[in-house]
């Protein structure tokens, strides 16, 4: 695009760093703005890629292999780095509030902070579950579990895992698989929570009738639905796989009660509170309403990509591939933004190839109404697929050869 005197001064800020805003960042380092100031302000200096996360738990990928480095991606692009907790918005002064630094002033604002899951309603959920996101505390906590493993591997462990989609799913077989090559699978029980009679609701029947059938088939508890309702401590009992040592207690409302040394929250996706107040209109559950354009309905100059966005004219699941796809579009549109050219729409896929995980070196595949087993073949491309998509992040930023 054409450079104008326009650009010059103009503040464009970066909140999170989100599947959509690395491969911005990616562009804007190709396609650089002369005279745009661009600051990316961001928690973690490493962000997961969500396809690869399951591997990872799994024992297939290392750390540095599912997360992107995002002070090379800000280097490459030439953006300021701010690594801080992003507290709220002032829009009035169109600052950015962060908890330990000053305000940063944009112009031009983009919110890529993906989602939390939904546990404040749970009493001790949030005192006593692992949620899923932040990704890098979940991390913490399956460190800590392999390593207490490994100390004790003939120890009996029970997990629980809250929340039946995709997310619950994946987690469940893949952590089974990891631990169960490190002790006797008679000591291993991992047991899922799910509030509706079928899991994956957001997937056709053919696919929740395989993944209901794999993980039957590999021992895995299935407790559908059960609303959890509590979790509380057993302060009585102590155990080296426990969190702090304490074996928790999992109430659901129909009564049923399980014990389980660490329990995982994989539940409904939710945004944070401090978006309540910022202004910007979002819907019921605080997810930033945005147009076709990736812009605020309310804020023209504010954008939202990934899974904090809901786009009013086209509502997804919370799924990382749109997040992946949208990573283009919001690019060109907020290029389009600071120099003052008309937007371009984006619409995004009703249908995509879903390829999850079985922790075992298999795959699943669905699209739509299709659905295929378990295989090899399919882990084989979900692997080439995912390997890609981050090699694109780690080769060639210096010689522009992303």
């Amino acid at each position: 695009m054409e450079q104008n005197s326009q650009t010059i001064g103009k503040k464009l800020v970066l909140i999170g760093g989100g599947h959509s805003h690395a491969i911005a960042l990616k562009m804007f380092g190709l396609q650089r703005l002369k005279g745009v100031s661009l600051t990316l302000i961001t928690k973690e200096t490493n962000t997961p890629y969500s396809g690869m996360l399951p591997g990872h738990i799994a024992g297939f990928y290392n750390y540095d292999e599912c997360h992107i480095n995002l002070k090379k991606l800000a280097d490459f692009a030439q953006a300021n780095l701010c690594i801080d907790e992003v507290i709220g918005l002032d829009l009035e002064q169109n600052q950015v509030i962060c908890a330990n630094s000053p305000p940063v002033t944009f112009d031009i604002l983009s919110i890529d902070i993906g989602s939390t899951p939904a546990i404040i309603s749970v009493s001790g959920a949030a005192e006593f579950a692992i949620p899923a996101k932040p990704v890098s505390q979940l991390l913490k906590h399956w460190y800590q579990l392999l390593i207490s493993v490994a100390e004790n591997p003939q120890v009996s462990i029970s997990i629980g895992i809250v929340g039946g989609g995709a997310g619950g799913v994946e987690l469940a077989l893949s952590m089974q698989a990891h631990l169960q090559k490190m002790m006797e699978k008679k000591n291993l029980a991992i047991h899922l929570f799910h509030r509706h009679q079928e899991l994956m609701t957001n997937y056709h029947d053919s696919t929740q009738h395989q993944v209901k059938k794999i993980l039957t088939k590999r021992g895995i508890k299935l407790y559908l639905g059960e609303k959890v309702c509590e979790i509380e401590p057993n302060n009585f009992t102590l155990k080296p796989h426990s969190r702090n040592g304490e074996i928790l207690t999992v109430k659901c409302e129909s009564g049923l009660t399980v014990e389980c040394d660490r329990v995982f929250w994989v539940t409904q996706a939710s945004a944070p509170q401090w978006l309540k107040a910022t202004g910007l209109a979002t819907d019921e559950q605080g997810f930033i309403l945005v147009n076709n354009k990736l812009q605020s309905l309310t804020h023209p100059h504010i954008f939202a990509a990934g899974d904090i966005a809901a786009m009013l004219n086209y509502p997804r699941p919370k799924a990382g591939v749109f997040a992946v796809k949208q990573g283009k579009p919001l690019f060109e549109n907020l290029q389009r933004f600071v120099l003052n050219k008309p937007l371009e729409d984006y619409k995004p896929q009703r249908e995509y190839l879903s390829l999850i995980g079985t922790g075992d070196g298999r795959a699943i595949a669905n699209k739509g109404d299709f659905t295929l087993p378990p295989h090899k073949l399919l882990w084989y491309l979900k692997d080439w697929i995912d390997c890609r998509f981050m090699e694109q992040f780690r080769e060639g930023l210096e010689k522009h050869q992303l």
